[in-house]
């Protein structure tokens, strides 16, 4: 019977950190909506927006920031790459009263890290073979990130972690 008790007491504690845990935590549920007017989620990314073509950003919309929001971060890349995920384009500290960058533009004021091209800029679409997946993936931040210009994935990553209050994304595919 001590032992039916203890575990039950120990459930009970367990159960009481997980909820105070995720009521200190942001909603998994915040959401931000990702749309382009080039293409549609699930649909094909125009070729004016990779590496075949001009190799500019497409125009991207976001709905949804919620209350607090200080900042906005900007994550392009490409699970399916040979190597592993490959990152297309990086951008944090913009603004969050913006709902849109346009086609060709980095908003006013943003950071642009170094994607794995080796360049501080969007690198479009430019798979081998087959058709690849791209996330364009925007979060929501309770501060502005105090990382430098031109910093890598993991950099970001890290200057990320805790301070996200909601995500959306839109996922568009290409192939050559």
């Amino acid at each position: 019977m001590k032992s039916l008790v203890r575990l039950e007491l120990g459930c009970v504690l367990v159960f009481t950190l997980a909820s105070v845990a995720l009521a200190q935590s942001p909603s998994p549920e915040a959401k931000i909506t990702v749309s382009s007017s080039a293409f549609q989620t699930g649909g094909k990314i125009a070729e004016q927006y990779t590496c075949a073509a001009a190799n500019v950003n497409p125009p991207l919309l976001f709905r949804g920031a919620p209350a607090g929001t200080k900042s906005l971060a900007l994550i392009v890349d490409d699970p399916d790459a040979p190597g592993g995920l490959f990152t297309h384009w990086l951008v944090w500290n913009i603004d969050p009263t913006m709902t849109t960058i346009g086609e060709r533009s980095v908003p006013k004021g943003a950071a642009q890290g170094t994607n794995d091209f080796g360049n501080v800029r969007y690198g479009g679409p430019c798979p081998p073979s087959g058709t690849h997946r791209y996330f364009f993936r925007v979060f929501a931040l309770d501060q502005t990130l105090d990382i430098k210009s031109g910093a890598n994935r993991q950099e970001l990553d890290k200057a990320l972690a805790g301070h996200v209050l909601a995500r959306g994304e839109l996922m568009a595919l290409y192939s050559r």
